[in-house]
């Protein structure tokens, strides 16, 4: 496996990789890594010849600086699972190498980046895209692949690429979830063991709704899954929405053929977990 920590290294070897016939999957992260990164990582190998993975946190998506300071961090630990898995290259820049000089664009998704994360944590999508749109300019994949589990970024990232022109091809990966159905995530490890086992409410939640879809209105099952998940000590919703998968915007009617995500953000002290699931997929 190949660590990187300069655009000009890697961007050398990739080019060289690419001269020889070779297809480059790609991998972006910020560390932290657990079951749901190997996952992509796994689905990256089984369609490219090489699959490159990035460790790079990115301080532009973190609204709250005190979250980007308590972001998990430790690259050694990352690298041996890189190395244990089917990956190739590691790309770790610093924040001078990823940005040399003040960063200021701009992008407009419409309403796509206005609700839910969106509305919640203003300019996190303008970051995930800064940082994007620089990683696919470097890395140059022809795939990149990204998990469900943020399924707003996953939208934003589709339409930043249409946007922008880039020619790779985003790739959607299913949630990989531990065995009591809490969706992987680097915050997990920062829970208590009493929120961790709580923390489980969330994915039960989704899915007694989901088996009521469509019998219930839109509005009583946002009510179900809130009330649900409340009732844990240690959780509190911050939001719930049910929307369109293409769109996100609210569900208006419910009836049988109308496709569904049920979107959750909801805190464990102060640890914010997200989740989502489709009905009638």
């Amino acid at each position: 496996m190949k660590v990187f920590e300069t655009i000009s290294e890697i961007r050398k070897y990739l080019a060289a990789k690419r001269q020889e016939g070779h297809s480059i999957g790609f991998v972006p992260t910020m560390g932290s890594l657990h079951r749901g990164h190997t996952a992509l990582i796994r689905k990256a190998k089984q369609e490219n010849s090489i699959v490159v993975c990035s460790i790079f946190v990115n301080p532009k998506q973190f609204n709250n600086f005190d979250d980007l300071n308590k972001y998990p961090r430790n690259l050694q630990k990352d690298l041996d699972i890189l190395s244990n898995s089917d990956c190739d290259v590691v790309f770790t820049p610093s924040t001078q190498e990823i940005y040399p000089k003040p960063v200021d664009s701009f992008y407009d998704f419409g309403e796509l980046d206005q609700t839910m994360e969106g509305k919640y944590r203003k300019g996190h999508f303008n970051g995930v895209a800064i940082v994007v749109k620089r990683l696919l300019e470097i890395i140059e994949p022809k795939r990149a692949y990204f998990g469900k589990k943020d399924y707003q970024q996953l939208l934003v990232v589709k339409q930043l690429v249409k946007k922008t022109g880039l020619p790779t091809k985003i790739v959607p990966c299913d949630t990989v979830r531990e065995p009591d159905g809490l969706a992987y995530s680097s915050r997990n490890r920062r829970l208590t063991s009493q929120q961790r086992k709580e923390a489980a409410a969330i994915y039960k939640a989704l899915l007694k709704a989901r088996d009521h879809y469509p019998g219930k209105s839109t509005e009583e099952l946002k009510e179900m899954i809130a009330r649900d998940i409340n009732a844990k000590p240690t959780l509190d919703v911050e939001y719930i929405e049910i929307v369109n998968p293409e769109t996100l915007k609210p569900i208006e009617s419910n009836q049988t053929g109308n496709k569904a995500i049920a979107c959750v953000a909801a805190y464990a002290g102060d640890i914010r977990l997200i989740d989502n699931m489709f009905f009638n997929e």
